[in-house]
C-alpha cells in the first residue's frame, strides 16, 4: 500500500509541471503582449497635445482644441466641439488613421 502512495505522487509531477507550462505559454503569448499594448496606450494618452488630429474608441476624427484634466475638447468641424474623457481615445484607431493619411508616427 506504501508503493502505491508513492507511485500516486511520482504521476503527480508531470500534471504539475504540464499546468505550468500551459501557464508559462498563457503569460508569454497572451497576457504579456496585452499588458505591453495597455502601457503603450496609456504613455499615448498621457502624451496627448493641443492640435494632434485623434480618433476616440467609437471611431469620432477630431482636432483636439483643449485639454482640461482628464477632459479632452476635440473640435469636429469649425463650430462643433465635443467634450470626451481622455480614456475615450484610442491609440490603435489614431495609428490607423495616420497610416492612411500617409503621415509617419
Amino acid at each position: 500500500m506504501i508503493i502505491l502512495q508513492s507511485n500516486a505522487m511520482g504521476s503527480a509531477l508531470p500534471t504539475i509541471l504540464l499546468y505550468a507550462a500551459i501557464f508559462f505559454i498563457l503569460f508569454f503569448f497572451f497576457l504579456r503582449p496585452q499588458r505591453q499594448k495597455g502601457k503603450e496606450q496609456e504613455k499615448f494618452r498621457d502624451e496627448l497635445t493641443k492640435g494632434s488630429e485623434v480618433v476616440t474608441a467609437s471611431g469620432i476624427i477630431g482636432r483636439i482644441n483643449k485639454i482640461e484634466g482628464d477632459i479632452v475638447h476635440l473640435q469636429i468641424d469649425q463650430k462643433t466641439f465635443l467634450r470626451v474623457v481622455r480614456g475615450a481615445i484610442s491609440k490603435e484607431m489614431t495609428d490607423g488613421l495616420k497610416k492612411e493619411n500617409g503621415e509617419s508616427k
